[in-house]
């Protein structure tokens, strides 16, 4: 996995983006040290918003991350409210690979 993330990271040097952080992580885990997040986005599906994503988005901020089981999954717009209320809207049926977690 490092492999990737350096081969991004020199691709992106290249191209100028010199501002662009890459991590290997626990995605379902977010990015804490960098919160709060006026927009987060999922490359990954889960069943549920981990709710350590939803912690990490600022009042009013979107995430956006496909939702559902591995046959069945909408992609998903979440926005947090000023009172940390989250509304959810399915935007269209995607297929994503399974975010994994690291126990």
């Amino acid at each position: 996995m490092l492999e990737f993330a350096d081969g991004a990271q020199l691709r992106l040097g290249h191209l100028g983006y010199n501002n662009v952080d890459i991590r290997v992580g626990d995605g379902s885990r977010g990015w804490p040290d960098h919160a709060p997040y006026d927009k987060i986005i999922v490359t990954a599906a889960a069943e549920t918003v981990p709710p350590a994503l939803l912690k990490q988005l600022n009042p009013h901020g979107r995430l956006v991350m496909p939702l559902g089981q591995t046959d069945a999954q909408q992609l998903t717009l979440l926005e947090k409210d000023a009172d940390d209320s989250v509304r959810s809207q399915a935007v269209l049926s995607v297929r994503f690979t399974q975010l994994e977690t690291v126990v």
